[in-house]
């Protein structure tokens, strides 16, 4: 027999909401949390959320110039550490999962959100660059959750991956980006289901673009400053992007509902359920698109967003405003933006 599927859908609501009524929010206060790329943009917005709920968070970022404004501008007293490291180094990784448990009794909570992000045409990516944002995005957060799986485990923690609406539809002129977000997709799915026998609940969000002032950190390619105009102003659209502040605490809100996977913002549900119900308009719909971005150039060379400002991206008010709160300007930036 057929099941209807507005039957099926309406058990599917049922379901969900009778979830969340019985399953009791995971409580944030007194907690230790520790956040990689925490120094600034998302990351930082994501320690203030977790701070702002009661808990003690370790930041971990390459820059050490960075980690003390960031601690700085957090303030919280000894509620906030940082240990200066790279993701991609495994001994790195375990000092900040230490420093975590020594400094603040253990780790309750663990926040993937380091990333890269590449923006250009396909024809000007290499297989290197594939490369170097797999080891980034996918295989660092796969790295640390099973290192910190011990003390997850003894504590009953949580584990919180940040995808990207890029991980469930390819986002043209993004494709390393969106290769290595669909994989940590995977990842968290897989995660989900092997460790909830340890007690451990892993949480994926897939946030739509946020103005977080971090396109000046994207590796740009192809012709730069248009590549670089583009996605920073749609980086900082009102209307399409989310403000870094809102997509930190519906971040949090997943991961003490215990949500195996939240999309975070109007497009990326839109572009979500687009996917899933029509992939072939979905799909057309993205190359016609395509069509009119800029075109790609020869060469692969790559450039710091930062490098390919002009006078329409310099001069953004919200996009500098959001650079200066999320400390993504450094002294010398700063001055040149002002």
């Amino acid at each position: 027999m057929r099941i209807p599927k507005r039957l099926m859908v309406a058990a599917a609501i049922t379901a969900i909401a009778a979830r969340r009524k019985f399953t009791a929010p995971y409580e944030l206060t007194g907690k230790s949390v520790l956040i990689t790329g925490g120094s600034r943009g998302l990351g930082l917005a994501l320690a203030a959320e977790f701070l702002k709920r009661g808990s003690a968070v370790t930041l971990m970022a390459r820059d050490p110039a960075e980690l003390e404004r960031a601690a700085t501008q957090l303030g919280a007293g000894g509620r906030v550490q940082t240990v200066a490291g790279d993701v991609t180094r495994q001994e790195d990784l375990r000092r900040a999962l230490a420093e975590a448990t020594r400094v603040h009794g253990g780790l309750d909570v663990l926040v993937n959100n380091a990333g890269l992000i590449q923006s250009g045409p396909l024809a000007n990516m290499t297989e290197a660059d594939f490369r170097d944002i797999m080891e980034v995005n996918a295989f660092a957060p796969l790295i640390l959750t099973r290192l910190a799986v011990p003390e997850l485990r003894r504590r009953g923690g949580r584990v919180l991956l940040v995808s990207s609406v890029g991980g469930k539809v390819a986002v043209p002129h993004l494709a390393p980006y969106s290769v290595s977000k669909f994989a940590l997709t995977g990842i968290g799915q897989a995660l989900r289901a092997e460790l909830a026998g340890d007690g451990i609940g892993v949480t994926t969000v897939c946030p739509t673009v946020m103005r977080t002032g971090s396109p000046r950190q994207a590796q740009v390619k192809g012709q730069h400053q248009k590549e670089y105009a583009l996605f920073a102003t749609v980086d900082n659209l009102p209307l399409i992007s989310l403000d870094a502040r809102v997509a930190a605490r519906r971040m949090v809100d997943a991961l003490v509902r215990g949500d195996a996977e939240a999309p975070i913002g109007g497009s990326a549900f839109v572009l979500k359920y687009a996917q899933a119900l029509a992939p072939q308009l979905t799909a057309d719909l993205l190359a016609l698109g395509t069509r009119f971005l800029p075109a790609p150039i020869p060469g692969d060379d790559a450039i710091p967003g930062s490098e390919a400002e002009t006078p329409l991206t310099l001069h953004n008010p919200i996009k500098s405003g959001a650079e200066r709160e999320f400390n993504e300007l450094d002294g010398k930036s700063e001055s040149k933006s002002d």
